[in-house]
C-alpha cells in the first residue's frame, strides 16, 4: 500500500498533521492538565492518603481530551517516557505548593520502565522542590510485572532507593500466583475491578480478594480495591479487611487543583509511605 496514502490517513486518524510535533509542542507549552481520583482509607480515621493522577490534554475551545484520545499516539511514537516525566515534574510542583492529599500515585508506561535515568530524574525533582519522596508512588500494571519482570524489578528497586513507593495496578486480572510480587516488593497492591465488581455474587472473587488481603498482611503491603461503585461492595470490603478503596462510589476524578487544594493552615508534607508490616509504617491520612 502506498506510504503517502497511509501517512495522509494517519493524519486523519489522529486529527493532527504532524502528531510528533503536536505532542512535543503540547509538552513544551504545558497544555496538559492533571486530574486525580482519591483512594480512600477504610480503616482507622479514614481520609484520603493517596490519589491516582490522571492526565487530560487541552484542545481548542477549552476542550479536555481524555487519555484514550492521545495516549495511544504517545505510545505509538515512543514518547510515553516524555509524558511520564512531565507528569512527575508537575505533580511535584503541586506538592511543593501544598496539598490536602499527601500522596499521589502515577501510572508508569512500559516504555518508561526502560528509561535508566527516570529514577534519578524523579529524585532530582523531589530534592529541588524539597518534597518528601514518599509522597510519590508509581503504579506498575500487572501485565508489565508479568511480562517484563526484570525491568519492573529494576525500576522498583531504583525508585524505592530514591524514597518513592510502588503500587501494582490491576492485580488478579491475569496473575495466578503471588510469587511475581517478590521481585517488586510493592507498598500497595490494587486489586482489579473484574474481581471487585463480582464480590457480592461470586465466592471465587471473594476468595481471591481474601487471599490478597492475607498475603498483604504477611508481606506488609496495603490492599486497594478499584472500581468500587456500590455501597454494598464498600461495606463488604470493610468486612474483609481491605484497607483502601477507589472508584466512582468513592469519588470521581476532578482537577487536581480542586480535589487536592491545600488547606489554608495545613500544608501537606507527609508522605504515604508503606501501610505497615515489615516494610515500615504509613503516615496518617491527610
Amino acid at each position: 500500500m502506498d506510504e503517502k496514502f497511509l501517512s495522509e490517513m494517519d493524519q486523519q486518524l489522529t486529527g493532527w498533521s504532524d502528531p510528533v510535533a503536536r505532542l512535543k509542542d503540547a509538552l513544551a507549552k504545558n497544555e496538559f492538565a492533571l486530574y486525580c481520583q482519591p483512594i480512600a482509607a477504610l480503616g482507622g480515621a479514614g481520609g484520603t492518603p493517596i490519589a491516582e493522577v490522571l492526565v487530560r490534554l487541552r484542545e481548542e475551545e477549552a476542550a479536555m481530551l481524555p487519555p484514550g484520545e492521545f495516549l495511544p499516539i504517545f505510545e505509538h511514537y515512543g514518547m510515553m517516557p516524555l509524558l511520564d516525566r512531565w507528569v512527575v515534574r508537575h505533580v511535584v510542583r503541586h506538592l511543593k505548593g501544598g496539598s490536602r492529599i499527601p500522596g499521589f500515585s502515577l501510572n508508569i508506561n512500559s516504555k518508561t520502565l526502560e528509561d535508566a535515568q527516570f529514577a534519578a530524574f524523579t529524585a532530582a525533582e523531589l530534592k529541588a522542590a524539597r518534597v518528601p519522596p514518599a509522597a510519590v508512588l508509581f503504579e506498575l500494571d500487572e501485565q508489565d510485572v508479568l511480562g517484563s519482570q526484570q525491568a519492573c524489578a529494576r525500576f522498583a528497586r531504583e525508585v524505592k532507593a530514591a524514597g518513592c513507593g510502588v503500587m501494582i495496578d490491576g492485580f488478579g486480572r491475569q496473575s495466578v500466583s503471588f510469587s511475581t510480587l517478590e521481585s517488586v516488593s510493592p507498598d500497595f497492591v490494587k486489586v482489579d475491578g473484574s474481581i471487585i465488581r463480582k464480590l457480592l455474587s461470586s465466592p471465587q472473587a471473594q476468595n481471591k480478594l481474601t487471599a490478597v488481603v492475607r498475603v498483604g498482611e504477611a508481606a506488609g503491603f496495603g490492599v486497594v480495591a478499584e472500581c468500587v461503585e456500590e455501597q454494598d461492595i464498600l461495606q463488604k470490603l470493610k468486612a474483609l479487611g481491605v484497607g483502601f478503596a477507589q472508584g466512582f462510589g468513592i469519588a470521581r476524578p476532578q482537577a487536581i487543583e480542586t480535589t487536592a487544594a491545600a488547606k489554608a493552615a495545613a500544608p501537606a508534607t507527609a508522605g504515604v509511605g508503606n501501610p505497615g508490616g515489615k516494610h515500615g509504617t504509613q503516615r496518617g491520612p491527610g
